[in-house]
Parts: C-alpha cells; structure tokens; sequence
C-alpha cells in the first residue's frame, strides 16, 4: 500500500497531464482523478435516515437511483470503468454506522452473480463494492457466502411480483461459507436496489445461517418518487 500511495504521489500529475480528469458522470474536467464536478455532487440525492427503513431490515443508501447516479452505475457496470467501485464504496461507507464496541466487525456479503453473468461480464460489481468498503474498515469481506445457482433473465422493467417469480430458488447459501455468518452482523452488498426482491432472496438464504442481524447497503436506491428504471 505505501508503494502504490509513493507511485500516485509521484507519477499522478503525469497521468493527470496524459489523461485530464474528467467527471465520470458528465465527462467536464475536474480537479483529480477522483470524484465528481461540483454540479454532480450537488445532484445526488441522499435519503435521510427515516428513509432508509424498509420493514424491519435497514436500507444503508448513498444516493437515490436518479439522472446522475444512473450515468455512474452505468458506467461502472457495464461500461468496464470499474475504477468507479471505490468512490462508490467511499459514498456508501459514509452511510453506514461504525460497529459498536466490543462487537465483532460486521460480514460483508456481495449479491451473487450466477457463473455465466460473471463470465459475460468480467467481474461482479457488488463483489468490488464489498472488497473497496472492507478496505474502508467496514467490515470482513465475504464474497462465496452466496451463490446463484439459477440463471436469470435481466431484471431491468420487472414489477416487484414479477421480479419475486423469477427469483424463487435461484439464491442459496453456501455451506461452506456459513459457520462465518452465524452469530455475526451481515451486510449486504449491492450496487442498486431497485424492488428489494433480490436483496429479500438473500436475506432469506442468509437467515438460514443465525446471523445476529442483516442490513443491506447499496450505492443507489430507486424510489417511488424517482422513477428511472434500472438497467
């Protein structure tokens, strides 16, 4: 970590001369390579607390799904900028509660990906989301503590019942993975949260396991009153 902190230290402004920052929401010239321009950071809307309660499971939300929060979750999801997995997990760490003292670290848990998604896709964005927020202090990453083992069509434009029908059966838990979530605080890890029907799939299979708690945390959450679709 200090060589690579030495390497940015001394060989950033080269790369900021041959690559300008730019925001990667709105593509302006910035000030570094991280970050947005002021006017996209004027633009998220963040939830207030009361907000993030959906039943009896805590919605942990950087931002509401909206125009500028899409363009980011576009572009890191399936425009390859995967770079974008650490500001994101910088916006969510800033939602989550510190552990309490005397507890042990919560488990992060990344929603699964099934084999073929994975392949097609390079990498599993709630997976990097969870690896950056570990590296955050927010928690034990635990990324095989999940598996999809249904292939499912793209969710993107499914109602929530549609969404649960597809969903049945397709997440389960690890076993080898499970004795790591018995008695802890999980968290889990997504990029949108859209219906909840993924995220209620998980929580279900994690359930199995006696976690002491489930929350989830996501980078955007799409609301009623914010209605892009997700992709």
């Amino acid at each position: 970590m200090v060589a690579v902190a030495r390497f940015a230290r001394h060989f950033g402004p080269v790369v900021d001369v041959l690559y300008p920052p730019r925001c990667p929401s709105c593509g302006v010239t910035i000030a570094s390579q991280a970050g947005l321009c002021t006017d996209c950071w004027s633009s998220l809307e963040v939830p207030t607390p009361t907000e993030n309660e959906v039943g009896a499971v805590p919605i942990y939300a950087a931002t509401y799904y909206n125009e500028t929060s899409r363009k980011l979750v576009l572009a890191y999801k399936h425009g390859g900028r995967i770079a974008l997995a650490r500001l994101l997990a910088q916006l969510v760490a800033a939602r989550l509660p510190e552990s309490q003292e005397g507890r042990a670290p919560p488990v992060l848990v990344p929603v699964p990906l099934h084999r073929w998604r994975l392949w097609q896709r390079g990498f599993n964005q709630a997976a990097l989301l969870t690896h950056e927020l570990a590296r955050l202090g927010k928690g034990e990453p635990a990324v095989e503590a999940l598996a999809r083992h249904k292939r499912t069509p793209n969710l993107g434009g499914l109602g929530r019942e549609a969404r649960e029908r597809v969903l049945t059966g397709t997440i389960r838990l690890n076993p080898a993975r499970s004795a790591r979530l018995a008695g802890r605080d999980v968290v889990l890890v997504d990029d949108v949260l859209t219906s909840g029907a993924t995220s209620r799939a998980c929580i279900a299979a994690m359930s199995e396991a006696g976690a002491a708690s489930i929350s989830v945390a996501c980078f955007a959450r799409v609301d009623q009153d914010h209605r892009l679709i997700h992709p």
